[in-house]
């Protein structure tokens, strides 16, 4: 959730993005509830389209950089210590059940104590049984945010000191990292590449904070957009995997095209009075918002839960067409129960009183 503060360049250009009242950037929530029903359509149905569309991780990142800078200029540690508060419980919560879990069903390849702890602080992806790693396998976004969050007040220094490299430099670093033998392990390295990744977009949110991103030409905006995205599809297109084209096998071609994206819409402060006069629109968005976290973790649960529920109800013998639906269904509907029985950890977090569906 924003937090109330001084306005910055950013926000006095911002304001009618802004919902009269309540203090959020609306365009905000808007791009984050798009960004968690991207990342839950694409995990049910994926395909290479979904990530072209929008680049819901780049978003994300992009928009917590932005928040993240505003916190670090009143205190960096506060700032930290607040988003470990908010991040972490929800975390822990699916831990406690995840893991027993795991130890009572099965767990052949399960790891010595101190490597169990990355459950409680993930500093890297937290190991799983080999039945459970679709539902730890989100835990990768976490782990890159947690990094982000603690590496801000550096970057932020850094941004301040050299604005355009402290964008570059992650994107020059990425294909070295690939060429430069890592001594330290697969895990360690998987959460630097990802860092990498996505690094950019997080220091492009410092640049919205800032007011930065305001002071350039929309049209000079959309043309380094453009270049970026279709440069970035381009090499996809031409170097593509064994799996066709997907963005996720290239990680220097998601950055550079996340930021295509990110440019575009943090560059952009539409009026939201639309959303707040559309009170249902308004309230899923209020939902989306409040209970990301907790749908973030869960979703992959739910639609890995689905198909084994599915088949016992035999949704199977109604065709292909019905039965997808069928399955998707029981995705959502676990989906639900599981913001609705966990949700409350986020306003626990967030210090707020806890409620059933906050809209």
């Amino acid at each position: 959730m924003a937090e109330a503060t001084a306005p910055t360049p950013a926000e006095t250009t911002a304001t009618n993005a802004t919902a009269a009242g309540n203090g959020r950037d609306r365009w905000f929530d808007l791009l984050r509830a798009a960004a968690i029903v991207r990342v839950v359509l694409y995990h049910m149905f994926p395909v290479a389209w979904l990530g072209l569309g929008f680049p819901a991780m780049g978003v994300m990142f992009a928009l917590g950089g932005s928040l993240m800078a505003r916190s670090v200029d009143r205190s960096a540690t506060r700032a930290v210590r607040g988003r470990l508060r908010r991040l972490l419980p929800a975390l822990w919560l699916l831990a406690a059940v995840l893991v027993p879990a795991m130890l009572v069903l099965g767990w052949d390849d399960r790891p010595g104590w101190p490597a169990l702890l990355l459950w409680l602080l993930p500093i890297a992806e937290p190991q799983a049984a080999a039945w459970a790693e679709p539902v730890s396998g989100v835990l990768w976004y976490l782990v890159t945010y947690l990094w982000l969050v603690l590496l801000s007040p550096l970057l932020l220094a850094l941004y301040r000191r050299a604005r355009l490299l402290t964008v570059l430099a992650p994107l020059a670093l990425l294909p070295l990292f690939d060429f430069v033998p890592w001594p330290f392990g697969d895990r360690s390295a998987s959460v630097i590449e990802d860092v990498l990744t996505f690094a950019a977009c997080w220091v492009l949110g410092f640049a919205h904070r800032d007011g930065d991103l305001r002071r350039l030409r929309f049209p000079v905006v959309l043309a380094i957009s453009v270049v970026a995205t279709s440069g970035a599809v381009g090499w996809v297109v031409t170097h593509h995997g064994a799996d066709g084209i997907d963005l996720a096998d290239s990680p220097l071609a998601y950055a550079v095209y996340s930021i295509g994206f990110v440019l575009v819409l943090l560059r952009l402060a539409p009026r939201m009075d639309w959303l707040t006069k559309r009170r249902r629109a308004d309230a899923a968005v209020t939902l989306l918002n409040s209970r990301a976290v907790t749908i973030y973790l869960w979703h992959n649960a739910a639609i890995t839960a689905a198909f084994p529920i599915g088949d016992l109800l035999h949704v199977w013998v109604f065709g292909d067409t019905v039965a997808e639906v069928g399955y998707t269904a029981i995705a959502l509907w676990l989906l639900a129960m599981a913001v609705i029985h966990f949700g409350w950890v986020e306003d626990v977090s967030a210090r707020r009183r806890p409620r059933l569906l906050p809209t």
